[in-house]
């Protein structure tokens, strides 16, 4: 009988062990990461003591659009966009610190605070001095607190899906104390086939989400500090009432949202349009929470016909 269980326990823990080391998943090395997914035009860039991992292409003299990502993703969001847009405008795309090639913030400060300082030094780096500023998700959240922040670099805005209002399980003025365990064991494994599941809410248009485009954010995941830093961003992260800081900006807004959101559903489309004193709305029909990279050439359209339009267009 001691024998029977003796060998029970060792089969149980080679078992165990092989699913440990199944489930491990180490940071991959990043010079590999750049040479695989920051081809030019990529480029890195120090600001804000920050090595930024930026593209920025287009006419040097073209109106700029600064595009802000969403939580999890990086530049390569964005990269349908480029050939539709560049023909006019002054394209600068980045991976937010904390994500992607750009990697941990030295500074350790994810707050929406350290955000907008990053992107002004950005701006100051590149030497521009207005940007309309794009942003999706979280990026959105961080464009609408940077135009409140910084008005006179600002002369358009675009807020795709944005975040910042409170919901289930998130209150204003409050972080999280903790993060759920199996939260917690983000640094040590990311199964692919785990990622692919959490990335189905966010696309709507049947085919988009491809081996490559999971293959794409996986190695953005185990890009080397990413999953500790997405920790640190979430355990830092306080949301403002965003009514008083949207009441501020006074350019105008478009508001851009998939039809079939399954992540932030066009109906908080609303709530932003009466907080905001001059906001437009776009809903693209059958569109997910991605519209750049699941309906580039309608997105592109929209935001095109804004940009060029005047004012009160």
């Amino acid at each position: 009988m001691h024998r029977a269980v003796t060998i029970i326990v060792v089969a149980l823990g080679v078992l165990l062990l092989a699913a440990g080391i199944w489930l491990y998943n180490p940071d991959l090395p990043r010079a590999a990461l750049e040479r695989r997914w920051a081809p030019p035009p990529s480029r890195f860039v120090e600001a804000a003591g920050v090595r930024l991992h930026i593209r920025d292409t287009g006419p040097r003299d073209g109106p700029a659009v600064l595009l802000i990502h969403g939580f999890g993703s990086s530049l390569h969001t964005w990269e349908a966009w480029a050939p539709l847009l560049q023909d006019r405008f002054r394209l600068v795309s980045l991976d937010l610190p904390g994500f992607g090639l750009t990697g941990p913030d030295p500074t350790g400060d994810y707050s929406d605070e350290r955000g907008i300082a990053v992107l002004a030094a950005l701006l100051d780096r590149l030497g521009i001095g207005q940007a309309a500023v794009v942003g999706s998700s979280m990026g959105g959240r961080i464009a609408w607190r940077f135009a409140a922040a910084e008005p006179a670099r600002v002369p358009k805005l675009v807020l795709m899906a944005p975040d910042g209002f409170a919901s289930m399980g998130r209150e204003y003025g409050r972080a999280p104390e903790k993060l759920p365990w199996l939260m917690r064991l983000l640094p040590y494994t990311a199964p692919k086939p785990l990622l692919r599941r959490t990335m189905r809410n966010a696309y709507a248009v049947p085919g988009v989400l491809t081996d490559a485009v999971v293959e794409r954010y996986h190695a953005m995941l185990l890009a080397p500090g990413v999953r500790q830093a997405i920790l640190d961003r979430l355990l830092q992260s306080r949301l403002l009432p965003p009514e008083p800081i949207l009441a501020t900006i006074r350019v105008p807004v478009l508001l851009l949202w998939g039809e079939r959101d399954g992540a932030v559903p066009a109906a908080h489309a609303a709530d932003y349009a009466r907080a905001l004193p001059d906001a437009r709305t776009v809903i693209l029909p059958g569109i997910g929470h991605v519209p750049m990279e699941e309906a580039p050439e309608a997105s592109a359209r929209a935001l095109r016909a804004f940009l060029e339009g005047g004012a009160g267009d």
